[in-house]
């Protein structure tokens, strides 16, 4: 008996996309839609539109994975800690399920990136990966022998709200984090705090892909504020690796696109770990912005 297609969904701040997954990890076919992110009811219905959409070209019914910011609650059964802010309190696993009539199994979208990357990507044979998001913010998931850790509070990887390691006396207190506390690691590693510590050492206000161009064309000031960013992330990404020690780190979001990121980065990294050596392979991912919605269709074991 052929097994029914898997679809994942990938709920974004901006925009949710769907794709059905084959069962050796193809995307056959892929729909987007803006995000009502002001509407509870309406993303709800946009997901269920965009599964029905492909289930007709698809031809069946199919089991339906989807990657939102935030995670389910385990003391509530309901959203929390989301930046599309309607979902939180909200009992999403029940409302969709309703809607599309069948369990729908829901995870935090770095945990779908992590799984992504560990089960064809970059982390592809790796007993434990810990999956990296640098973008708008910073989110991290574990993937243990193809399984998402989860955790008993469902924050498992959420480095990204840790004070940043080892911090030198002009980073104190760090910036003001939206979680409400100083100097977390996503102030001090998302894509608007590397232009912020750019204007803030040169004056220039700058985007993250233009100080990278710059870097790359030899600029001395663009390659500074780099040096100081990969610093930063290798302090992080060090307390990882005391806490996790994990066989592979998998970088994702836009920032992980800097070529000049890499340069050095192992070795920095290996400087702060508490290891004579560092084994943990640290890497790009593979399947770029696609990571998250494969992961939410890889929330289904493959066949």
């Amino acid at each position: 008996m052929t097994a029914p297609p898997r679809i994942g969904v990938d709920l974004g701040g901006t925009k949710i996309e769907a794709v059905a997954l084959a069962p050796d990890g193809e995307i056959l076919l892929r729909r987007r839609l803006p995000t009502p992110a002001q509407d509870y009811d309406a993303i709800l219905a946009a997901i269920a539109e965009l599964v029905r959409e492909i289930e007709s070209e698809a031809g069946g019914a199919a089991r339906v994975g989807v990657g939102t910011p935030g995670a389910i609650s385990p003391a509530t059964g309901l959203m929390k800690n989301s930046n599309t802010i309607v979902l939180n309190g909200k009992p999403l696993v029940r409302d969709l399920s309703r809607a599309l009539g069948r369990e729908v199994r829901i995870e935090n979208d770095a945990n779908c990136f992590a799984l992504s990357e560990a089960v064809d990507g970059a982390g592809a044979g790796e007993a434990v990966v810990f999956g990296v998001i640098l973008g708008t913010g910073v989110g991290g998931g574990i993937v243990v022998k193809g399984r998402i850790l989860k955790g008993r509070n469902a924050v498992a990887g959420e480095w990204g709200h840790n004070p940043l390691p080892r911090m030198r006396p002009e980073e104190f207190p760090g910036p003001r984090c939206y979680c409400g506390r100083d100097g977390c690691i996503e102030t001090f590693l998302c894509g608007g705090a590397l232009a912020a510590a750019h204007e803030a050492r040169t004056g220039e206000n700058l985007s993250a892909p233009q100080i990278a161009r710059r870097a790359e064309t030899g600029d001395a000031s663009a390659r500074a504020t780099l040096d100081v960013y990969r610093d930063r992330l290798a302090r992080a990404l060090a307390h990882v690796v005391n806490l996790l020690d994990p066989d592979a780190i998998v970088l994702g979001g836009g920032v992980s696109n800097v070529d000049a990121l890499y340069d050095g980065l192992e070795a920095l990294v290996a400087s702060y770990a508490f290891t004579d050596s560092l084994a943990t392979k640290i890497a790009r991912n593979v399947h770029g912005d696609s990571g998250g919605v494969r992961g939410a269709a890889w929330l289904w074991p493959p066949d």
